[in-house]
């Protein structure tokens, strides 16, 4: 059992044949950790806003025990002698240390034998109008021992711009020396008219008031940062040069291990925020490491805590988050892939189209690697925290151990929460990024909302639903939402009206002045270099010493740092009136009182104010992705929801339709919706006149077939509006095939329409209406067949090709096998921009030409290009190519167009263009004759389709061995060379052909168009090809060349699942993931190699 803590391919039974096999502790510790992660997933925003509150009031925790403070004053206003004293050094000199300075840690000396060694450091006065105080300043006894020495320089000196005394003095006399300097008069006779800010008291003087040994607290940021660099250069002088490198390299370490998790989430497609929420759920653990750690009893110092993070940061490093990640977003993608192909509409798949199964499968292949690495390296920590060994290891290691620990905890509850909610919004973007590209190419907004929603992962039906909608894969009434955005704003104002009520009662100094025992000592600086901060004091006391053969010890202090302020400044943070400690002691004397003392109190805090402010906005964030999903839904009229009711009860073809869209029939007779009523009381047939008002009274569909074709016969309805008066889609295709059968003018030719074997049930007209057709009377089966497989590019394909031709796909199954005998087809892009050719006229040629010149010039394609790009997120201007003829001029805009089609975002973007040319460039005598100017050129052979190219430009090639060619095409290389020359070539020169040097393309094309939703009519220049053929070497080899291929795969007839069934087969369905048109022209890529299987075979 002990070998499941080993890799897998470490272990003695390890099974080469199943490497995947868990191991015993592997079937033991997973199924707990689903289990943790399923509830964790299943209410990622209550887990997540637990742990964020949780980790407030660990960090409330922490304030209150004053960890981040160092120990206050004993009194109020008074130096903290031991403040000071933190970070001193203390060095010895005499006989036994050969007359050379050694530091002695331990042990005290007599007083006559040991000195002080005081730098006071003024800020800002070296080189400035401020005038430092001199040593005749210093309020300094008569009896004081206390001697100037000369002070040391330094290199960053320049940059601080401090003056400094450095002062020797008896080390008893130390601590009333401090309280005497507190406070130093500012030298200069015109320093109070300089500093005087207007303030009622003039007669007050600024003084230099000490700032060690007191509370420090910025209330700015400005005061902040300020502070921040001088304790930074502080410690650049005074610090030892060993240990600044050491922890600047351990600094710089920890931050390229940050980078690098940046990185790494940006190879799985987040650039920010799955790494900045690696990094709040690490903080969080550490947080929580640090406060059990000091609840057990174990003291903690801050500076151990800055000294041995960024090792802990490198040596860990957040590989374990990176590994779950990478699972994730691997079984969500394989789980896609898998629910698009085999969404059969069964139960059992239902499953494994969660977000949270693919967190679930994530975990169970990836889960116990990661505990068991855990559990090494929390060993590894408690073995050092066992361990004797002084320092501060131990205290590290115990809490290394418990932020590891933590670690491990959140990463299976709050990180997959994150991870949840990261596919979730994915879901979404892909949802919205689908519906507007369709709506950008002219389908209407229901169509492509049930399009997008057809087409997104997981599988989402709550959709055709408005009582429940499926939030992180359960199940949520509508009121839900609602309530629950209710609940969080009356929960922030509450908070805050208790922060406004209470405002008047609080102090405003810092909270209680008792500290927890042990902690006096977090704010230690760390040790300083003696003599980088008094090496010329430190030889003058060496000279002294040596001379008179005296041993003497010396305590070197860090420097002690003043700030010019009023004293009444100074001391405003210490003062607090009697009645108000009173009265607030009175307030929060009840139940409860000091819990909200301590809440309101801590959102003082600096660095928990801003992690609201930062949550506020998260939560901002979170609600315009996730909360605004009913604004991105579609939303239908109110009188077609009034409708709703009457469309159930008279509805008898209405079916729920299936993945192939078409609609399954009822399981059982009791579902059948109720049938129209009857004609009238007595089975005596309403009147026309009653007929005609109940359509009216939008009541149409209570009415009866026979009723309904007789109104559409008489012009009562419009037969191009029976889906929207009847609102069912099926029951007006019926009611139109009878109109069209019993029409007075073409009835002897349209009789049998009505009882035809054209079928028009269990068809998904949804998707048609308002999209693909109009008028419909039913839909035509196509045979389908597949020919192939086909190998392009390294990968095989089946072909899906819709024709009544036979042989046809027995043909190009032909050609795909010997293409295959020779490695497959090697396909090339060369070009990809759909066109369109609007033309504008003048009244005279002058105006005419001004125009194309203006159009030409880069003025002219600069503001052409950006009116162009901003109607589309997809179409982006690539030329202009302009003509003239007379007073017309011809503009053929070219465009990509992302994985559409793209004639209608094209004549869009066309048309606002356009616009901007005639009111902004001066050409207000503009008429545009028309959108397409038949410039493009569209459904109609034409050079320059042949030259310039439309759409995807390809070529597709292959070698077919000579063994091949005889064996499976039945011929030789050099006669289908010579074949292909004198058809293909010579043979279409001859009728003046015009891109029609081939042998069929076009089959190919129209079949492959048909079966994938493609514009048949746009086969006449997506069939443009050359077919070139040459003897290599020996073998045969054969290309295609088609500049105009034109494909989309959303939009159009992609929108319909049998076509979209197609794509999907192709793995091209709608619009790529990452790259816009990578779809599309993978799809051209495609057809070009199926025309070339179709010209080997029949060349």
């Amino acid at each position: 059992m002990l070998g499941s803590l080993i890799p897998t391919r470490w272990r003695r039974n390890y099974d080469i044949t199943n490497p995947d096999k868990p191991g015993f502790y592997n079937r033991q510790v997973t199924p707990y950790l689903q289990a943790v992660t399923h509830q964790a997933c299943t209410h990622p925003i209550h887990t997540i806003a637990f742990v964020a509150i949780l980790g407030s009031a660990f960090y409330v925790n922490l304030i209150e025990a004053g960890f981040f403070r160092p120990s206050p004053a004993t009194a109020a206003n008074k130096v903290d002698f031991s403040a000071l004293s933190a970070g001193s050094r203390r060095l010895y000199l005499g006989e036994e240390t050969a007359w050379k300075w050694q530091v002695h840690e331990n042990g005290a000396a007599k007083s006559e034998d040991h000195l002080s060694l005081v730098t006071l450091a003024f800020p800002d006065t070296n080189g400035s109008p401020l005038k430092a105080p001199t040593a005749e300043n210093l309020p300094l006894p008569q009896d004081s021992s206390a001697e100037l020495l000369p002070s040391s320089a330094n290199i960053l000196s320049p940059i601080s711009a401090d003056t400094t005394l450095t002062l020797s003095i008896s080390y008893g006399e130390t601590a009333q020396f401090f309280e005497t300097v507190k406070e130093i008069p500012a030298s200069g006779s015109g320093m109070a008219s300089q500093e005087d800010d207007g303030s009622d008291d003039e007669q007050e003087q600024k003084k230099w008031i000490m700032k060690n040994g007191r509370d420090t607290r910025s209330d700015s940021i400005i005061d902040w940062a300020r502070n921040s660099w001088t304790a930074f250069l502080d410690l650049i002088k005074n610090a030892e040069t060993l240990d600044i490198i050491i922890m600047s390299l351990g600094y710089f370490a920890m931050y390229l291990t940050f980078i690098s998790l940046f990185l790494s989430m940006r190879r799985m497609g987040s650039n920010f925020w799955l790494g900045t929420t690696v990094l709040f759920s690490s903080a969080f653990a550490f947080l929580f490491g640090i406060v059990v750690t000091m609840k057990l009893g174990v003291p903690e110092n801050v500076v151990l805590l800055s000294e041995g993070v960024p090792f802990l940061v490198v040596t860990v490093g957040f590989e374990k988050p990176i590994v779950l990640t990478q699972a994730v977003l691997s079984a969500a993608l394989e789980a896609k892939q898998n629910g698009n192909g085999n969404n059969n509409g069964n139960g059992n798949g239902e499953a494994s189209l969660t977000i949270q199964n693919a967190v679930q499968i994530a975990v169970r292949e990836r889960g116990f690697e990661i505990v068991r690495d855990y559990f090494i390296e929390i060993s590894i920590l408690v073995v050092g925290a066992a361990s004797g060994i002084q320092g501060g290891l131990r205290q590290f290691c115990f809490l290394a151990a418990w932020t590891l620990f933590f670690d491990c905890l959140l990463l299976f509850t709050f990180y997959t929460s994150i991870l949840t909610i990261k596919l979730e919004i994915n879901r979404i973007k892909r949802h919205v990024a689908l519906r507007k590209a369709l709506e950008e190419d002219g389908v209407s907004r229901r169509v492509a909302e049930n399009v997008a929603a057809s087409n997104e992962w997981p599988k989402d039906e709550s959709f055709q639903s408005s009582e429940t909608y499926s939030i992180f894969g359960r199940k949520v009434r509508d009121s839900s939402i609602p309530r629950f955005k209710v609940l969080m704003v009356l929960g922030f104002v509450l908070i805050n009206v208790l922060n406004l009520c209470t405002m008047p009662f609080r102090s405003g100094r810092d909270g209680s002045l008792v500290t927890t025992a042990g902690l006096s000592s977090v704010a230690t600086p760390p040790p300083m270099d003696p003599f980088k901060v008094a090496s010329n004091g430190l030889d003058v006391i060496y000279h002294q010493a040596k001379q008179s053969q005296q041993p003497i010890s010396v305590t070197v202090f860090s420097p002690i740092k003043y700030e010019l302020q009023y004293p009444s400044m100074a001391s405003v943070a210490h003062d607090s009136s009697d009645w108000s400690l009173d009265y607030r002691a009175g307030v929060f004397s009840a139940f409860g009182g000091r819990v909200v003392e301590s809440l309101l109190k801590s959102f003082e805090d600096p660095v928990l104010s801003k992690w609201v402010i930062t949550a506020l906005a998260m939560s901002l964030v979170l609600n315009g992705y996730l909360f605004n999903a009913a604004r991105w839904s579609i939303k239908e009229p109110s009188q077609e929801q009034a409708g709703a009711s009457a469309q159930q009860s008279v509805s008898s073809h209405a079916k729920k339709p299936s993945a192939n869209g078409h609609a399954l029939p009822p399981s059982q007779p009791e579902n059948e919706p109720e049938a129209p009523l009857p004609p009238g009381p007595d089975g005596v047939s309403r009147s026309r006149e009653e007929c005609e008002a109940l359509v009216k009274e939008k009541k149409a569909p209570l009415l009866s077939d026979e009723e309904l074709i007789d109104l559409t016969l008489r012009g009562k309805i419009p037969g191009y509006a029976l889906e929207k008066t009847l609102e069912d889609k099926t029951r007006a295709v019926k009611v139109r095939r009878g109109v069209v059968s019993r029409t007075a003018g073409t009835s002897d030719i349209t009789n049998k329409l009505e009882k035809s074997k054209l079928p028009y049930e269990h068809f998904d007209y949804d998707r048609v209406f308002g999209a693909c057709c109009e008028n419909v009377i039913g839909y035509m089966p196509l045979p389908l067949g597949v020919a192939g497989p086909l190998t392009i590019d390294g990968r095989s394909y089946f072909l899906p090709m819709a024709t009544t031709e036979g042989v046809l796909v027995a043909s190009i199954s032909r050609g795909c096998k010997a293409i295959n005998a020779g490695g497959g087809a090697v396909t090339v892009l060369t070009g990809d921009g759909m066109t369109r050719g609007p033309c504008i006229g003048f009244q005279t040629l002058a105006r005419a030409a001004e125009a194309k010149i203006w159009l030409d010039s880069p003025e002219g394609q600069k503001v052409m290009k950006d009116a162009f790009n901003s109607t589309s997120r997809f179409a982006r201007l690539q030329q202009m190519k302009t003509s003239i003829a007379g007073t017309y001029v011809y503009v053929r805009f070219k465009t990509t167009t992302g994985d559409a089609m793209g004639m209608n975002m094209i004549s869009k973007g066309v048309e606002h263009a356009l616009g901007v040319m005639s009111k902004e460039a001066g050409f207000e005598d503009m008429a545009i004759i028309s959108v397409s100017g038949n410039f493009c050129i569209d459904k109609k052979p034409a050079a320059i389709n042949w030259i310039d190219g439309r759409g995807k430009s390809v070529v597709a090639e292959a070698i077919i061995p000579a063994e091949t060619v005889k064996n499976v095409l039945k011929s030789d290389v050099n006669a289908l060379v010579e074949l292909n020359m004198s058809k293909n070539f010579i043979g279409s020169a001859m009728a003046g052909s015009i891109g029609g040097f081939n042998a069929h393309a076009a089959n190919m094309v129209t079949a492959m168009f048909l079966a994938t939703g493609q514009d048949p009519a746009q086969n006449v220049e997506s069939s443009n090809c050359i077919t070139v053929m040459k003897n290599l070497n020996g073998n045969l080899q054969i290309s295609v060349s088609m500049p105009s291929i034109e494909v989309g795969t959303i939009g159009g007839g992609t929108i319909l699942e049998p076509q979209a069934a197609m794509l999907d087969m192709l793995g091209v369905r709608g619009a790529h993931a990452t790259t816009p048109g990578d779809n599309a022209r993978q799809l051209a890529k495609i057809i070009a190699a199926c025309v070339l299987a179709g010209e080997l075979s029949l060349c």
